[in-house]
C-alpha cells in the first residue's frame, strides 16, 4: 500500500488521566488506579488511531509525562531530587533537569505494559518511541561520567536492552527520538551516528530516527521564526543519515521552510513526512495532506513515503489533536487515489 500513515509519537491524554493542554502535565491518579489508567489511556489512543485511518499505531506516550523523562524515571544512577537548571537545545530554553550522578543502569523494563497492551489490542502494525540517545544527553545534567559523549553512549547502552525487548514483545517500529540532531549539527555524523547505532544493534524488526523543529511550544515556535526563509538544518544531517543503518527518518515538512527537495539526500530511507501540522489549532483539509504528499513524491520514490506528523501532539487539545488524525488518514487515502 503507497503512503501508509503513522504518527510521530505522542497524542494528547484524557483529562482524567491528566492535566489537559500541558507538555509535562500532572497526574490525576496515583498508584494502582495510575497504572490501570495508564493502560485504558493506551487502548484509546490505539481506538482513536485505528477509527481515524492510521496504518501504523502507536501507543500515544500514554504512560509518560515526559518523552524523555519518561524513560529516564526507570534509569538507576539519576538524581531526580536535586534538580538543577540547564540550557536545553543550545541554551533555547532553560529547564530544571535531572542528574547522573553514578553508574547508569536499568531498573527493569521501561515500556513492557503499554507495549504488551497495546500488542494485544490491535492487529495493525504497532511503533513505540524512545528518547534518542544524544537527546537524553542534552536533556540531562552530568555530575559522573565528566564526558558527553561518554554518557551518550551508556544510555544508548540501555536504550538498546529496552529495545530489544520491545522487539521481542512484537513491536514493529522502535523510533528514537532525537531533536537534538537539529541543533548540534556538527556531532550527528560522528558520535551522533554512532550511538545511534549503538541503541539499534541487534534489532531486526523497523527502526526509524525522529528529527524535527520541536513540538508547537512558543520557545520552539519563537527559534523557528529566526531561522530564515529557508531551513537547510537538515541538508548538514541528512547524508550521514543515508549512509546509516538506521531504516526510516521522520521529518517535519507541512508548514515549514524546509526546502523539500533536500528529501532526496535520504535516498534508500522511508521517509516519515510531516503533513500534519502540531503548532497550530488549524486542521488541514485531506487535499491539503494529499498535496504535501504528492509535492514531496517529486523527491522521494512514492513507495518510501509514510504520511505521518511533524512532531509529537501531547500539549495540543484533544479534539484538534482527534481531527488532524482523521484528516491524515483520509489525505492519505486521497493521494492513494491520485496516484492509482
Amino acid at each position: 500500500m503507497l503512503f501508509p500513515t503513522t504518527v510521530a509519537g505522542s497524542l494528547p491524554k484524557p483529562s482524567w488521566l491528566a492535566e489537559p493542554n500541558r507538555l509535562w502535565p500532572q497526574w490525576r491518579l496515583q498508584g494502582e488506579e495510575l497504572a490501570a489508567g495508564k493502560l485504558d489511556a493506551t487502548l484509546l489512543a490505539i481506538k482513536l488511531q485505528e477509527d481515524a485511518g492510521i496504518d501504523i499505531v502507536c501507543d500515544g506516550e500514554q504512560s509518560r509525562q515526559h518523552f524523555v523523562h519518561g524513560f529516564l524515571e526507570f534509569v538507576d544512577g539519576i538524581d531526580f531530587a536535586h534538580k538543577v537548571e540547564m540550557g536545553i537545545r543550545d541554551n533555547r530554553y532553560k529547564a530544571m533537569v535531572p542528574v547522573v550522578r553514578g553508574e547508569l543502569k536499568l531498573k527493569g523494563r521501561v515500556h513492557q505494559s503499554e507495549a504488551r497492551h497495546a500488542r494485544a489490542h490491535t492487529a495493525r502494525k504497532l511503533k513505540i518511541t524512545l528518547p534518542g540517545p544524544m537527546t537524553i544527553s542534552d536533556t540531562i545534567a552530568d555530575a559522573h561520567y565528566g564526558d558527553k559523549v561518554k554518557m551518550a553512549m551508556a544510555f544508548a547502552d540501555l536504550l538498546n536492552q529496552e529495545a530489544r525487548a520491545l522487539a521481542a514483545d512484537g513491536v514493529d517500529v522502535i523510533q528514537f527520538d532525537e531533536p537534538a540532531f537539529n541543533v548540534f549539527m556538527d556531532e550527528v555524523s560522528g558520535w551522533g551516528i554512532d550511538a545511534l547505532h549503538r541503541a539499534i544493534d541487534g534489532l531486526k524488526c523497523n527502526t526509524a530516527v525522529h528529527i524535527c523543529y520541536g513540538y508547537g511550544i512558543q520557545a520552539n515556535i519563537d527559534w523557528k521564526n529566526s531561522l530564515g526563509t529557508e531551513w537547510k538544518q537538515y541538508e548538514k544531517i541528512f547524508p550521514a543519515l543515508a549512509r546509516s543503518r538506521i531504516k526510516q527518518v521522520s521529518v517535519e515538512c507541512i508548514n515549514s521552510r524546509v526546502p523539500l527537495k533536500l528529501l532526496s539526500l535520504l535516498e534508500g530511507k522511508d521517509v516519515l513526512v510531516g503533513v500534519v501540522d502540531v503548532a497550530t489549532d488549524t486542521v488541514e483539509t485531506p487535499e491539503q495532506v494529499a498535496q504535501v504528499i504528492a509535492d514531496v513524491a517529486k523527491f522521494v520514490p512514492k513507495q518510501h513515503i509514510v504520511a505521518c506528523t511533524n512532531c509529537g501532539m501531547a500539549p495540543m487539545r484533544r479534539d484538534i489533536a482527534v481531527a488532524k488524525l482523521i484528516a491524515l488518514g483520509a489525505g492519505a487515502k486521497l493521494a492513494r487515489k491520485n496516484f492509482s
